[in-house]
């Protein structure tokens, strides 16, 4: 995953425009400018002499009134980046992924950042040492060099660079317009790689605009324009999985056979579309360079095995050992392609190598497994592009690596009756419109440094969009349901730059600090979205669940939160004062118990419910209890 943050990329909905007064795009705020708006605005009937209909124009959103948009018009300039000024960090931006292209795979850096959640690096790889990283886990990467001679690991393995060698601004001009969207106007979202449909509900302040309106000012098409730079990933538009050193073709039982690699961009056993039953195996894929990591994060090029084309492979009682970088362990890569591994042993010591990945739309059934990764972007549980369906019923996953979650989700993953440990990583990311759900697990993460110097937000389950089309835009989903959650650093969940439904059941929750949930928006420097619009809506329930902490909602995320069957929080919400649209819903059989002054948007419930303690809350800046 590029990301990072985990591997992947480390990318809700709006996409990033700076003026030309203000910093590098990758990480441009608001415009401080406020006289360039001209006074003739143009009404939502009448378009400025200068805009001819059906003629292509770019403008960045003001305002956005139900389907009536106005913007100031204006034109794109591209920074080729030699003086692009680098972008500043903010703590409530998590990491983005950096765009090196990696000629040292030592291992040393991390592919994803830690605070971040991984991305990976489009490192060549012409070194695979398999190093486990050194240094104190507590500090952040060091950021690759401009030309990416260095892929120690240090960016995330799917994100764009932090300071890229160029990109895109948006110049304002001194024309405003006022548009209609209808229901004909086709809108399409632009992502570093490719774009995909979208909605007025992708059209946000400060979205930068390519539009094409019609003589009564309706739109009759809209791009909303991603202007960070692309950071050189590697170009994996075209499915390339490499060589194997050993192919099976023909529907086979095998046992007790040993399988290795020492080749570059070499799987050590490739199943080949057909139906295969593998017992006692051994696969060790011990050496070779990986001439682009995104080959290997989203097609299994250099992993140690590859299940591709349609594929079914029974694995019992296996042992997988890699040291090389983008060695995942078990790889299922394609729609049509199933893996069903069980009580096999997986090593990986590498960066960009996870214990069992799934891209493309594979599916993989694992059941007692034993999974541990040293490298950095290196999840135990990992997808990629394209995604999938993973189910895991039993057995042990460890990553130690940083940008190395327990699970980064580009799929639909679920996981039951397991232990899920991340010691130098947030413990879960899911990105876009994809979803974990976990049943009786105990799931720890550390996440212990942000990426480079920057001060991103420290946490330990991440759900955001990356922007970087890995994965779709739509809501995504965490459910836990019974066992632990336990974080060692940060806040127990943070959400940013996307929608999101997250419901806890009778979960033993441990917090590191006083934040059991953060929704907000980042500085953009990523490619989350766009900075000023890309904050976090998030559905919350609590069901039978006991649970204590502050939760932050800013002023450009939404949450709804439902207590209910018996559901006990003690905490507070924006107890430094309103912010955001809060709602909070509280059945009769539920409690609320303040540790602090609360600010909320509406609340629906009987207020016998909350118990004060001496402290006040306020809906809508009216104290109610």
């Amino acid at each position: 995953m590029r990301k990072m943050y985990l591997h992947k990329k480390l990318f809700v909905l709006g996409l990033s425009a700076t003026l030309v007064s203000s910093t590098f795009v990758a990480c441009s705020g608001k415009s401080n400018n406020t006289n360039s708006i001209s006074s003739d605005t143009i009404e939502s009937t009448e378009i400025s002499e200068d805009t001819n209909a059906s003629e292509s124009v770019y403008a960045k959103v003001q305002s956005v009134d139900g389907n009536s948009i106005t913007a100031i018009k204006g034109n794109l300039n591209t920074d080729v980046g030699a003086n692009a000024t680098p972008p500043s960090g903010d703590a409530s931006t998590p990491p983005e992924k950096p765009a090196d292209n990696g000629t040292d795979n030592s291992g040393s850096a991390p592919s994803g950042d830690a605070s971040t959640p991984p991305e990976r690096p489009t490192d060549n790889g012409t070194d695979s040492s398999g190093n486990a990283p050194s240094g104190d886990a507590s500090t952040p990467p060091e950021k690759p060099t401009d030309n990416g001679t260095d892929n120690s690991g240090n960016a995330p393995s799917g994100m764009p660079s932090r300071n890229p060698g160029g990109g895109t601004t948006f110049v304002e001009g001194t024309d405003t317009i006022t548009f209609t969207v209808t229901d004909d106007t086709a809108i399409t979202v632009d992502f570093l790689q490719g774009s995909e449909e979208g909605s007025l509900d992708n059209i946000t302040v400060n979205s930068v605009l390519e539009l094409t309106l019609d003589e009564n000012n309706n739109a009759t098409s809209i791009v909303v324009k991603n202007l960070q730079s692309g950071g050189g990933f590697g170009g994996s538009s075209t499915v390339t999985n490499g060589t194997s050193a050993n192919t099976i073709e023909l529907d086979s039982e095998i046992a007790d056979e040993k399988y290795t690699s020492t080749g570059d961009d070499e799987n050590a056993l490739r199943v080949d579309g057909a139906t295969v039953r593998l017992d006692g195996i051994t696969v060790e894929k011990t050496g070779g360079k990986s001439s682009n990591t995104e080959n290997g994060d989203f097609y299994g090029q250099n992993a140690g095995l590859l299940a591709l084309n349609g594929a079914t492979v029974s694995i019992d009682n296996a042992t997988v050992n890699t040291t090389a970088v983008n060695g995942n362990g078990v790889f299922s890569y394609g729609e049509g392609t199933t893996v069903n591994i069980s009580n096999s042993t997986i090593r990986t010591t590498n960066n960009n190598s996870g214990g069992i990945q799934t891209t493309g739309g594979g599916t993989t059934n694992a059941t007692n497994l034993d999974v541990q990764t040293e490298g950095n972007s290196a999840a135990a549980i990992r997808s990629d592009r394209g995604g999938g369906n993973v189910t895991v019923t039993g057995g042990s996953y460890v990553t130690n690596g940083t940008g190395s979650p327990a699970i980064y989700s580009t799929a639909n993953i679920g996981v039951s009756d397991a232990t899920l440990n991340a010691n130098n990583s947030e413990a879960v990311v899911v990105e876009g419109k994809n979803s974990v759900s976990l049943t009786n697990c105990n799931l720890t993460g550390n996440m212990t440094g942000t990426y480079q110097e920057g001060e991103e937000n420290i946490h330990c389950v991440m759900i955001y969009q990356s922007m970087s089309g890995d994965a779709a835009l739509g809501d995504a989903s965490f459910t836990m349901n019974g066992g632990s959650l336990t974080s060692k650093n940060g806040d127990l969940f943070y959400v940013t730059n996307t929608n999101c439904d997250i419901t806890l059941s009778d979960v033993s929750l441990t917090l590191a600090n006083d934040n059991l949930l953060t929704v907000a928006g980042n500085d953009s420097s990523r490619g989350w979205g766009t900075k000023g619009s890309n904050g976090g809506t998030v559905n919350f329930v609590a069901e039978s669940q006991t649970m204590e902490g502050n939760i932050i909602c800013d002023s450009i995320s939404t949450l709804n939160m439902t207590m209910k069957d018996r559901t006990n929080f003690k905490g507070t919400i924006n107890t430094t004062g309103a912010a955001g649209t809060v709602s909070v819903t509280i059945d009769a059989d539920s409690t609320w118990a303040l540790t602090g002054d609360s600010y909320v948007t509406s609340f629906n419930g009987d207020l016998t419910s909350v118990n004060t303690n001496g402290y006040h809350l306020y809906v809508n800046g009216e104290q109610v209890a």
